[in-house]
This record gives C-alpha cells, sequence and structure tokens, in this order.
C-alpha cells in the first residue's frame, strides 16, 4: 500500500497508542486527521511532543459528538478507531462514561463510515475482552466474559464493527492488542507505575502481584495496527496482537527494578486491588492468524522495550504524579 498523501483520520490521536500511530503515518508521508478531545487548554495531548505536528490536521471535539464525528471521518480513506475511555479502575467508578464514549462513540464513527464509503475502518480492541483465560494462549474465538464495565463496552464495541461489516459491508478490520506499553504512556498502565515508582522511591506499590500479562512494546502493536490496514485479508476478521508469553505482575516488578539498576520493597496495596470477581487472571495471546494474514509478529522484546521505556520515563518523570495511585 502506498501511504504518501492518502488521506488518514485517527481517532484518539493524542493518546498513548494513538500519538505512535500518527508518528509512524506522519514518516510515510500519509495525509493524516487527527480526532482529540477538546480540552479548555486546547491541549492536544501527546502529539504535543511529536516532530512534524505542525503538518497534521487537528479537530478537537467528542467522540460523543455525531456531528463532530461525521465532520471528522468525511473525505478520508481510511479510519484508524483508537479513542476510548481505557481506565479499569476508572470504569468501577464511572461506568456510564466508559458506555456513552467506548460505546456510542464508536457507533458514532461506524455511522460515518458507512455514510462516507470509508475503504476501510481499522478499529482497536482490547485484550481484556476475554477475561481471565479459559484456555492458553488465548485465540480469537475465545469467548468474551466482561469482567469490568470497561471491557464489557469494548465487547460491545467489538460486536457493533461487526454487525456493521456483517450487515452493511462495512470495510472492518478488528485488531486487538494484547498489553501495550512504552513511552508516553499513562501511570493509569501497570509498567509506568513501576518505573515511575522505582526511579523516586523506595517501595513499590501494586496490586495483585499474581496476574500475567501478555505485554508488547508500542512499535511492535504499531506495526499490527498498520498491517491489518494493509491486508486484504484482514477485512472481517479479528486479529490478536500480542507476544505469545507472559509474565505475572511480581515478577515484572522485579524485572524493571532489575534493568533500571534500582532497589527497593515491593508491596501489594490493597486499593490497587480490583474486586474479586473482577480481576483477570491471565492473559497470553495466540499470535498465529496476526502471522498468517498480516506476517506480523514482534520485533522489540521485553527487555528492550522495558529499557526504552525506563530511559524514556527517567527523560520526563516531571511528567507524572509517582506518589499518587492513578485511576
Amino acid at each position: 500500500m502506498k501511504w504518501k498523501n492518502k488521506k488518514i483520520l485517527v481517532t484518539g490521536a493524542g493518546g498513548f497508542i494513538g500519538s505512535h500511530l500518527v508518528e509512524r503515518l506522519t514518516s510515510m508521508q500519509a495525509d493524516v486527521t487527527c480526532f482529540v478531545r477538546y480540552t479548555s487548554l486546547n491541549s492536544w495531548g501527546f502529539l504535543d511532543d511529536i516532530p512534524n505536528r505542525k503538518s497534521l490536521n487537528i479537530i478537537s471535539a467528542d467522540l460523543k459528538d455525531s456531528d463532530a464525528v461525521r465532520k471528522a471521518v468525511k473525505n478520508n480513506d481510511m479510519v484508524f478507531h483508537l479513542a476510548a475511555a481505557v481506565s479499569i479502575p476508572h470504569s468501577y467508578d464511572f461506568p456510564r462514561e466508559h458506555l456513552q464514549t467506548n460505546i456510542m462513540g464508536t457507533f458514532n464513527v461506524l455511522s460515518a463510515a458507512r455514510e462516507f464509503s470509508i475503504k476501510k475502518l481499522v478499529h482497536l480492541s482490547s485484550s481484556e475482552v476475554y477475561g481471565t483465560a479459559l484456555e492458553v494462549p488465548i485465540k480469537e474465538k475465545h469467548p468474551l466474559q466482561g469482567q469490568s464495565p470497561y471491557s464489557a463496552t469494548k465487547i460491545a464495541a467489538d460486536k457493533l464493527a461487526e454487525s456493521f461489516y456483517l450487515s452493511y459491508d462495512v470495510p472492518v478490520a478488528i485488531a486487538r492488542p494484547f498489553n501495550t506499553f512504552g513511552p508516553r504512556q499513562s501511570a493509569r498502565a501497570i509498567i509506568p507505575t513501576i518505573i515511575t515508582q522505582a526511579l523516586s522511591s523506595n517501595k513499590i506499590l501494586i496490586g495483585n502481584e499474581k496476574p500475567t500479562r501478555d505485554l508488547n512494546f508500542v512499535e511492535n502493536t504499531v506495526d499490527g495496527i498498520i498491517g491489518a490496514a494493509q491486508s486484504e485479508k484482514s477485512v472481517g476478521e479479528v486479529i490478536n496482537l500480542g507476544s505469545g508469553t507472559d509474565i505475572s505482575i511480581g515478577e515484572l516488578a522485579k524485572k524493571i527494578l532489575s534493568l533500571s539498576g534500582k532497589s527497593a520493597k515491593i508491596v501489594q496495596d490493597k486499593q490497587r486491588f480490583r474486586p474479586e470477581k473482577s480481576e483477570v487472571m491471565r492473559l497470553v495471546a495466540d499470535n498465529t492468524k496476526a502471522k498468517k494474514l498480516l506476517g506480523w509478529e514482534p520485533k522489540i522484546s521485553l527487555d528492550e522495550g522495558l529499557r526504552k521505556t525506563i530511559e524514556w520515563i527517567s527523560n520526563n518523570l516531571n511528567l507524572y504524579k509517582a506518589e499518587l495511585y492513578n485511576k
């Protein structure tokens, strides 16, 4: 696929994965429109930090505003739909926000994509839709389990995307990344939480240390998202983007301490535990389908990705509030 001058819309462009995707698309000379959530501070999120940001077309609005979404989608060739309310702890406190953003927001994007005959829509899912693994590694046909309000809304969004493909022939591909990490990630995620504490404290506060996660560096995830857009075989498919290996939260904390050259006591903090029935105990991907359909597999290892992330956070520690539990 030739990306030069191709008209692309990225929703959630100011977020962690979105900003990395935009950076990649601009490096390939695509004509990128970025849909970012409006704030009175006129912040573009992490887009403020990337090169070539002056070349971007920015639309500051709300995904729940169907008129704004229609305006953003119109006249584009392709849509990458990454925008979502993403925090699991936040979804316990404010489930309605997750419902309205993740379900109605996705409906708005799909409806506009249908109206304007978008050539390809890549919808970003989440491995949280699987819940605790019933069998490993997790294939795309694994049952979907809504163990948190966040995961339930992502299941609904995925099924909406699937329904628009089946009902209206909207060319949708669903990319389902497992736990992505890397530079610019919010401290609402486990890896920045551990790293910021390791760099600024002699104590690491985590929740349950036993759950395991399949961790994937952000550049790998972006490779997979781009691959889903390029492949003609991805339309109508759900495709896992994961490494195929997992690590427990406790072992992850030890690894980060080792790689950062720090020593600290690892403490399980009860306020950071998920409700017992909501905790997802194991996530590990079967990435066979991604290899087959996209020719994709992770290029950057966990250790290499962690080193890059530790270095970036070390140089940007002022952006974080390591002393707080960030929901």
